[in-house]
């Protein structure tokens, strides 16, 4: 006999969350004949063991692959026609399941429904002073005491028909979390005459625990959903102005202070990550290349009236960086042992001041340091790295590094740099770019709070490293003279080796002198890399756009 339901908890590193979640859920699964499904973004042994105990069956994606991946992992393991979506930091109303069977029940033509949520922060922040003219900081839902249809229902309480999916599909595993996980989902299906119902019955607790209710917890999560509330904005073509973000963050600082109300540092982080996503240069693609899906599609240049936003925003990140920063450095201070460092570069005489600074501050490193150099002269630029490396003795070396001739390298990189690559194994590693520098790909710009992230993609410049164990496969490099479309490669054979690719947020560097494609025909640049992928594996911009799992903490 199928279940009743079944109740799906994406979850991931969260075991004390997801323990309480279950000990709310699993009485009134036994009771009214439904399944637990716990699904692991990535795979956690004790996660299993807190699901397992409760009850629930335990599905491990393996590595993270993100919340929209582990909720369609849920409905192939489903053996009932109700799914219910639950956050793993919920905890469950008594009477919440049957509220649910009862609204499917009486209502076969609803494909979706969902419940109140509400706010409760643990701790000393339950006593916090707010002024009472806002919502809480933390994800809530409530439209009143009845029974109603609704435009939206959030995931940590929603529940759907399996009929639904297959009529309209499943979640979108490309978008990035919290861009609209599951709105734009909701917008299709009722775009097409669905209809979303609001169950008063099936209410929850979404909790935040005494650590994560912290001010500086509340604020950091805020400024994440920012960004990413930015982003699902732009995609919906609703993004308003940046001077109405500008008036916004202004309006949220007077808040925290006028009012004195303690949700108004959240408020204004949340302001924050937006006006920051606001920043990050998203070109629209040029014309002639939409149909590329090696492209990132962005132009990713900086410059004009923005730029002193951008630069004053990379300062308030370069501030809440610096305890990471101090830590970093003293701790590249004794991990990992010496290194042996080959940096190459094709550099152009027009360049040598910014050049010799870079240089300049890569040798202030504790390692061994080999610099090969040449005049980028009318070869490409894969064309004399090739020629610099025939010079060397490569398997002499630990790390190669690729280094333009126009980018600025904060103080102390390369020490940091090595140790934040080696600490996560990774073998392709770039540092991130500074929200002020020419960059074509988003998922390589700088991230609030963020150490180090695993991505499935770094750019072939202006600074990128290939760890030793990659040499034997990607070099020499292929003769190509730009060299665009060789990245997507990489990722693509990083899939099939196994090797951890990654982007260093705590070390962003600037590329400012030019933008890219300055010293060469953009026709010819994407020419040359349709050519070369026509009969090499790669993975397309959709794929390299994602990351995989933040590192917020350097030791």
């Amino acid at each position: 006999m199928a279940p009743s339901a079944t109740i799906i908890i994406p979850t991931r590193d969260r075991p004390d969350y997801l323990d309480v979640a279950l000990t709310s859920i699993a009485g009134q699964a036994r009771r009214d004949g439904a399944e637990m499904v716990v699904v692991d973004d990535g795979h956690d042994n004790t996660t299993e063991q807190v699901g397992l105990r409760h009850g629930a069956r335990y599905v491990a994606l393996g590595s993270p692959r993100g919340l929209n991946a582990a909720r369609n992992a849920g409905i192939d393991a489903a053996q009932s026609e109700l799914l219910i979506f639950v956050d793993d930091d919920v905890e469950v109303d008594p009477g919440w399941l049957s509220a649910y069977l009862d609204a499917a029940k009486r209502l076969p033509h609803v494909g979706v429904f969902t419940g109140p949520i509400h706010a409760r922060l643990e701790g000393r922040a339950a006593q916090r002073q707010t002024c009472g003219r806002e919502g809480a900081p933390i994800t809530n839902q409530d439209h009143g005491d009845g029974d109603r249809d609704v435009v939206s229902g959030w995931g940590a309480n929603l529940a759907i028909r399996a009929e639904t999916f297959r009529t309209f599909g499943r979640f979108d595993e490309q978008l990035p979390v919290g861009t609209g996980d599951e709105l734009e989902w909701e917008q299709h299906y009722l775009d097409a005459g669905g209809r979303i119902r609001y169950v008063a019955a099936a209410a929850l607790d979404h909790r935040r625990a005494p650590a994560d209710a912290t001010l500086w917890a509340l604020a950091r999560a805020a400024a994440r959903r920012g960004v990413t509330a930015r982003r699902f904005d732009e995609r919906t073509s609703a993004a308003p102005a940046l001077r109405s973000e500008l008036r916004t963050l202004a309006g949220c600082i007077w808040h925290t202070f006028g009012r004195r109300c303690a949700n108004g540092p959240v408020l204004a982080a949340h302001s924050a990550g937006r006006l920051v996503a606001a920043l990050r240069p998203q070109g629209p693609p040029t014309p002639a290349h939409k149909g590329e899906d090696f492209l990132s599609g962005e132009s990713g240049t900086v410059g004009g009236r923005r730029d002193a936003i951008r630069a004053l925003a990379d300062a308030g990140l370069d501030v809440l960086a610096l305890p990471t920063r101090v830590a970093l450095a003293r701790a590249a201070r004794r991990q990992p042992p010496r290194r042996e460092v080959l940096v190459i570069s094709a550099a152009r005489p027009e360049r040598t001041e910014t050049y010799e600074a870079a240089i300049a501050e890569l040798r202030r490193t504790r390692h061994a340091l080999t610099i090969a150099v040449r005049d980028a002269g009318s070869l490409g630029r894969f064309e004399n790295f090739n020629l610099l490396l025939a010079t060397q003795s490569l398997e002499r070396f630990d790390w190669l590094l690729l280094l333009d001739d126009d980018v600025t390298l904060p103080r102390g990189f390369l020490d940091g740099f090595i140790h934040q690559a080696e600490r996560h194994q990774l073998r392709l590693a770039q540092p991130a770019h500074r929200l002020r520098s020419h960059a074509a790909w988003r998922v390589t710009r700088r991230r609030a709070r963020s150490v180090v992230r695993e991505t499935a993609f770094v750019e072939i410049g202006p600074v990128t490293a290939l760890h030793r164990d990659t040499l034997a496969v990607l070099l020499p490099f292929p003769p190509l003279r730009m060299g665009w479309g060789l990245d997507a490669h990489w990722s693509a054979l990083a899939r099939a080796h196994g090797w951890r690719m990654g982007v260093i947020d705590a070390l962003p560097v600037a590329h400012l002198v030019a933008p890219t494609a300055a010293a060469y025909a953009r026709e010819d640049a994407v020419a040359e890399a349709r050519s070369f992928l026509s009969d090499h594996a790669y993975l397309p911009a959709s794929e390299l756009q994602r990351t995989l799992v933040v590192h917020r903490r350097c030791a």
